[in-house]
């Protein structure tokens, strides 16, 4: 008869032919709204109410308890959706932590980056980071783009801009290679060039919103970089990081870059700067033992991060609010809710 009667939910009615609501969303039992409600808060103190945070580190609430409570359209673990609002962001509790000490853009991804005073940040993090880049044309799987991990010479190359850029983002128009030749950035002899050293057909491809292997935005701490040099005993340079933001902490010390998981990293005085949503460590990888100069490698540079930290060092973000990046802007950080 119970089952008899749930079916009658679901029977058109005798007036009009209108079914009635169902009710089972009435027999729900109560801890699993307790359990709804906890996660959903959960989720909403972490990536802020009125529709969360891009990137959302929720890492785990159900997107059916968030939905309850109007966060729209969650997906578990990284996620776009809308951004805090300006207000919501300055009210939280901040911490001066540093400041801004240089920054990094790489036009072609694996080569040789370039060093900036200033960056617009959009969206997909610095405008003209990681627009281009080499794929491998007899590769099939989900990631078939050349790196200098698989080609260290990639380093070597240089992308250029000839024009004053004057329109969009400063993208490069030609790639200085290693022997001194300037050539167009999609010009076959490019191409035939990497092909020569790699073994294998490339093509430049070109990708509005980059292409990335994590996070759009990458931040280390120069505490960080020092560390792990001097533990791998090689010269200090930042550069073997490929970093987009080098800060000079307040109080130095190693690592400090896990502590902002789940935070939210401010640029700038006011809410005119961007602002970072700091999602995942950075999982470093053989390109960390490279030399930006030679190439040539020095495995002790990944072994010493391996050995003092499970092989993290620096942060990935995701953009929250755009704005202008600028060597020597003050950072703040927003803890992560369960820290503050």
């Amino acid at each position: 008869m119970a089952r008899e009667g749930a079916l009658q939910n679901l029977a058109p009615g005798s007036a009009g032919g209108h079914r009635s609501r169902p009710k089972w969303r009435a027999r729900r039992r109560p801890q699993q709204h307790v359990a709804a409600a906890s996660a959903a808060a959960s989720c909403i103190a972490t990536c802020g109410s009125h529709g969360g945070a891009v990137g959302c580190v929720c890492q785990g609430a159900p997107a059916r308890a968030v939905r309850r409570v109007n966060v729209q359209e969650p997906v578990v673990g990284c996620v776009t959706i809308s951004p805090r609002s300006e207000p919501e962001l300055e009210s939280i509790m901040t911490i001066d932590i540093g400041q801004v000490e240089a920054i990094f853009r790489y036009p072609v991804k694996s080569m040789a980056g370039e060093q900036l005073q200033a960056a617009d940040v959009g969206w997909h993090g610095l405008n003209g980071d990681r627009r281009f880049a080499l794929r491998r044309l007899d590769d099939r799987t989900g990631f078939p783009f050349l790196t200098a991990g698989r080609l260290p010479d990639l380093l070597l190359f240089t992308p250029l801009r000839r024009g004053d850029g004057a329109t969009g983002e400063e993208l490069p128009t030609h790639v200085r290679t290693p022997d001194g030749r300037e050539i167009g950035v999609f010009d076959e002899e490019l191409s035939a060039e990497i092909q020569r050293r790699h073994g294998s057909p490339v093509q430049m491809m070109s990708m509005k919103h980059g292409i990335f292997d994590e996070g759009t935005v990458s931040v280390i701490t120069s505490g960080t970089v020092h560390e792990v040099s001097n533990l791998a005993g090689q010269e200090t340079d930042v550069r073997r990081f490929r970093p987009n933001v080098l800060v000079r902490s307040l109080q130095p010390k190693p690592f400090e870059e896990d502590e902002w998981l789940g935070g939210v990293l401010l640029f700038g005085d006011g809410d005119e700067g961007p602002a970072i949503s700091v999602t995942l460590r950075d999982v470093r990888c053989s390109m960390l033992n490279l030399d930006p100069e030679s190439a040539r490698p020095a495995p002790e540079m990944m072994k010493a991060v391996v050995r003092v930290n499970q092989n993290n060092a620096g942060v990935y973000g995701t953009v929250i609010r755009s704005g202008r990046l600028a060597v020597g802007q003050t950072i703040r950080l927003q803890p992560a809710a369960e820290k503050r």
